[in-house]
C-alpha cells in the first residue's frame, strides 16, 4: 500500500476534487485500470438498458460465467461519490465477482451528479432492482435469488435499496458492501483521523456531496442509511472495510445497527489498506482476498457451494 501511495505521489496528477466533474470523470476513468488484475473472461457479457421511472433508459452490463443456466443475480452499484465512476471503471471488479462466485452480475450506470442530484441515483437503483426482480427470467436469470451490492457511494445505494426491498416485500439474499457510506454528516472519528487521506479525504468528500445533495436533505435515510428508523428484516450483509479509510467507522456502525436489529452480518476489516483498495488487485494481495471473500459470501447466500 505504501508503494502504491508513493507511486501516486510521483505521478503528481491533479486531485479529482480540483477539477470540473466532467474532467474528474475522465481522469478517474483513465486511471481506473492501472492497478487492476487482468479481466476475467466470461461466457456472457451483454449490454442492457433498464427503464427508470421518468422514462430514462439506464445503461447496464450483464456478466455471467455460464450462459447455459439460470444463475442468481447481483445488482452492483459502482463507487465514485455519486459524481464519477461508471460501469466501465468497475468492469474488472464485476467480472471478477461473477467469475469467482458463479453468479451473474448486473452493473448499473445510474445517473451522476451534479447533472442529476439526490435522489436520482437512489431512484435509479431501486428502479433497476425492481425491474430485475420482475424480469430476470427474460434474461435467462433466476429472480428468486437476488442480491444488491456496491462500493463507497455504491454501497450507500445498495444499503438503501436493501431497506426499500424489505419495505416492498422483495426478499434479497444479501447486501454486499465494500466500505459503504452510511452517515449524514461524515462526523465519525475516522473522518477526522483521515481528513487528509490517503486516497480519500475531507476535501474530496465535501466536493462529491456538494455536487450530489443539499445540506437540508442529508438526514434522508436514502443518503444516510444509518438514520433509517428500523432495520429489522433486512437482507443479511457482507461488509468489507479498509483500515485506513474515512468511511471505516460508519461501515462498522452499519454492521452494529444491523446486528442489533437481528440481521446476520459478516464484517471484514482489511488491514493496512485504504479506500479504493479493491481496485488495486495487481498490487495488493488484500484486494484479491477481498474479491474471494465477497464471492464466497455470494456463493453461500445463493446456495452455490
Amino acid at each position: 500500500m505504501r508503494a502504491v501511495l508513493k507511486g501516486m505521489a510521483r505521478a503528481a496528477r491533479p486531485l479529482l476534487h480540483t477539477l470540473e466533474p466532467a474532467a474528474a470523470r475522465a481522469a478517474y476513468a483513465a486511471g481506473a485500470g492501472v492497478l487492476e488484475i487482468d479481466p476475467a473472461q466470461l461466457a456472457r457479457v451483454q449490454e442492457l438498458r433498464l427503464p427508470a421511472r421518468d422514462g430514462a433508459r439506464l445503461p447496464a452490463r450483464l456478466y455471467a460465467p455460464d450462459a447455459s443456466q439460470a444463475l442468481p443475480l447481483l445488482l452492483y452499484l459502482h463507487g465514485g461519490g455519486f459524481t464519477i465512476g461508471s460501469v466501465q471503471t468497475h468492469d474488472v471488479l464485476c467480472r471478477e465477482l461473477a467469475h469467482l462466485s458463479g453468479a451473474a452480475v448486473v452493473s448499473l450506470d445510474y445517473r451522476l451528479a451534479p447533472e442529476h442530484r439526490f435522489p436520482t441515483a437512489s431512484n435509479d437503483t431501486w428502479d433497476a432492482l425492481e425491474w430485475l426482480a420482475d424480469n430476470a427470467a427474460e434474461l435467462g436469470l433466476d429472480a428468486t435469488r437476488l442480491a444488491v451490492g456496491g462500493d463507497s457511494a455504491g454501497g450507500t445505494l445498495a444499503a438503501a435499496a436493501a431497506i426499500m426491498a424489505r419495505d416492498a416485500g422483495l426478499e434479497l439474499a444479501l447486501q454486499l458492501l465494500f466500505y459503504p457510506g452510511t452517515t449524514a454528516h461524515q462526523d465519525t472519528p475516522s473522518h477526522a483521523r483521515f481528513a487528509d487521506g490517503p486516497i480519500l479525504g475531507k476535501a474530496a468528500i465535501d466536493w462529491f456531496f456538494a455536487n450530489y445533495i443539499d445540506q437540508d436533505q442529508r438526514e434522508d435515510w436514502r443518503f444516510a442509511p444509518l438514520l433509517a428508523p428500523d432495520l429489522e428484516g433486512l437482507a443479511p450483509a457482507w461488509i468489507g472495510l479498509a483500515e485506513f479509510d474515512p468511511l471505516v467507522d460508519e461501515g462498522i456502525a452499519w454492521a452494529d445497527r444491523l446486528r442489533m436489529a437481528g440481521v446476520a452480518v459478516d464484517l471484514e476489516i482489511y488491514r493496512g489498506v485504504t479506500h479504493e483498495f479493491i481496485k488495486m488487485g495487481r498490487a495488493l494481495p488484500e484486494a484479491r482476498r477481498a474479491h474471494h471473500d465477497a464471492a464466497q459470501a455470494l456463493r453461500s447466500a445463493f446456495a452455490l457451494d
